[in-house]
């Protein structure tokens, strides 16, 4: 399975989520989380990384023309689209996206079947609410192309192996404090999840 680190805000914590084997890292550009950073943080962070790492941007209630302009701006491989965005959204964006399943029900995750995706379980805030999906809805679905998110911890990520998940993403599951990684987590998280 492929890792995501999400919820990156600092140069060393990015640094020690690629060390510790990160595919990707995810920024997060909703100024309601406390893991908020600008596009000029974003940027200082990104242009020093090494290569072949996934940059990740996440956005909530954004447009396209925003979208474009911040992945641009800050070198973002990909962004992420956390909220319900009309099919326009998706044909106007020009950079390379993943859509954001919030499953409330067991038919949710069933959505974009064809598509590689994230399924996050529902809540009313968007994202980095430690909230756990029900894994039995999994059971008996091709998995190979969803990214699982939510309430995912390194005590708990060898559980979800069995289904078959393309990628894990985490976010609250490996800080020592909300926007700050706790790279021994970070560290245990990636070795239980590709190991």
């Amino acid at each position: 399975m492929r890792v995501k680190i999400c919820g990156i805000t600092s140069y060393e914590d990015a640094m020690a989520a690629i060390e510790a084997g990160a595919d990707a890292l995810g920024f997060v550009f909703y100024e309601k989380s406390p893991r908020y950073v600008s596009k000029e943080q974003a940027r200082l962070i990104i242009e020093k990384l090494p290569p072949f790492v996934e940059k990740v941007a996440l956005f909530v209630n954004e447009d396209a023309a925003t979208i474009d302009e911040i992945c641009r701006f800050c070198g973002a491989t990909l962004a992420q689209i956390h909220f319900e965005a009309q099919e326009s959204l998706y044909e106007q964006l020009q950079t390379p996206h993943l859509k954001v399943v919030r499953a409330a029900k067991k038919e949710d995750v069933l959505r974009y079947a064809e598509e590689y995706r994230l399924v996050d379980a529902y809540c009313e805030a968007y994202g980095g609410s430690g909230k756990r999906l029900n894994l039995e809805w999994f059971e008996g679905v091709d998995c190979s192309k969803i990214i699982l998110a939510g309430g995912l911890a390194p005590n708990n990520v060898q559980s979800v192996k069995k289904f078959g998940f393309y990628g894990v993403d985490v976010s609250s599951g490996v800080e020592r404090e909300k926007g700050k990684k706790d790279y021994e987590k970070v560290r245990k998280f990636i070795q239980n999840a590709t190991k």
